[in-house]
């Protein structure tokens, strides 16, 4: 071996401080990405810098500083937890470096560093179970906008999803069941990070196969790329894991913005209907995330509790997300391999 293996890995990012300013300045680089927000940059710019920023930030800041700890963001904290863990589960013969697609530490940064060392390889691995353009599809054209720019490029592999990895199905699955065998849960939901339907129709090669229904029912070669259809998906291994029975379960999808319509079922519609048809008991998984975040603790913990509470639900409970857990670990350390065989 000649030279080393780094390995990248990637989350979304999270603001510096959970005070306004860097929200703002987060939001902005977030959402001025062509692959997250998919319109023309005019109009994107003006709506970003005009609009959600300014009126965003200060209501957003107030939520971080919520989910904020004594050592900072949670998912930066898992992060760095992350790569010291899979540094030594690798060994000498791999570097690890964090990246997050916005902020710090920037993808930039990371693979400046690796430039440096003459590695013979580097792996690339998005933390995001499911491909979408807005995710990891952004990773990695910030990857290729880097690389191309140096004169010597490596060989360099990317993760394109991992949804389906038998060990990411049972760690999942595992944090869920030790709450279904000590307690009675009603109704399990399974709720994914939305998206708008364009970026589905968008990203259907054949004008045909996206219809947002039972084009989802399987995966195959025309949709395997294709968000919606993957994240059925893993709710049908999930369910198959978990042993569920039929009507104890549902897909939907979160955080939509604007007024273009996203991805459906959503939650929010999910879980009011949920309590109004007298289910009391709700077991909330988000397998979109493998750390925990303002999308999950927020949103799905807190704000998804409360409603259901508010329309004749008892008792709500999130799934806590792989984190720092060494079923983690272990599966990152399974696609670092198998890419590096």
């Amino acid at each position: 071996m000649l030279g080393k293996t780094g390995v990248l890995i990637v989350n979304l990012g999270t603001p510096d401080t959970p005070n306004v300013p860097d929200v703002r300045k987060y939001l902005r680089e977030f959402l001025m990405d062509g692959r997250v927000i998919d319109i023309p940059y005019v109009s994107r710019w003006f709506l970003i810098n005009a609009i959600i920023a300014p009126f965003r930030s200060p209501k957003s800041a107030k939520v971080y500083k919520e989910l904020w700890t004594k050592d900072g963001s949670p998912l930066k904290i898992y992060g760095e937890r992350n790569e010291k863990q899979l540094q030594d589960a690798l060994g000498d013969n791999y570097v690890v470096k964090l990246a997050m697609r916005y902020q710090s530490p920037s993808i930039e940064k990371s693979l400046k560093e690796f430039q440096l060392m003459g590695l013979s390889k580097i792996v690339v691995i998005p933390f995001f179970p499911q491909y979408a353009s807005a995710s990891t599809g952004s990773v990695y054209e910030e990857v290729m906008r880097i690389v191309s720019q140096w004169q010597i490029i490596p060989e360099i592999r990317f993760t394109n999803y991992f949804y389906n990895h038998p060990k990411f199905i049972k760690a999942f699955a595992d944090n869920g069941r030790k709450y279904l065998e000590k307690d009675n849960y009603d109704y399990v939901v399974f709720s994914y990070h939305g998206l708008p339907e364009r970026q589905m129709t968008k990203a259907d090669c054949t004008g045909k196969t996206c219809q947002f229904g039972s084009c989802c029912d399987s995966i195959h070669a025309l949709n395997q790329h294709c968000y919606r259809a993957s994240c059925f998906e893993t709710t049908r291994l999930l369910v198959k894991e978990l042993g569920l029975k039929e009507g104890t379960y549902t897909t939907s999808f979160q955080s939509r913005l604007g007024k273009d319509p996203w991805i459906q079922p959503y939650t929010d519609n999910v879980v009011k209907e949920l309590a109004q048809k007298g289910f009391k008991r709700v077991l909330a998984y988000s397998p979109a995330f493998v750390a925990d975040c303002l999308e999950t603790t927020i949103e799905v913990g807190e704000e998804y509790r409360e409603m259901f509470e508010e329309h004749g639900g008892e008792h709500w409970q999130l799934v806590e997300s792989l984190n720092d857990s060494q079923a983690w670990i272990d599966l990152l350390t399974d696609l670092v391999k198998n890419h590096d065989n």
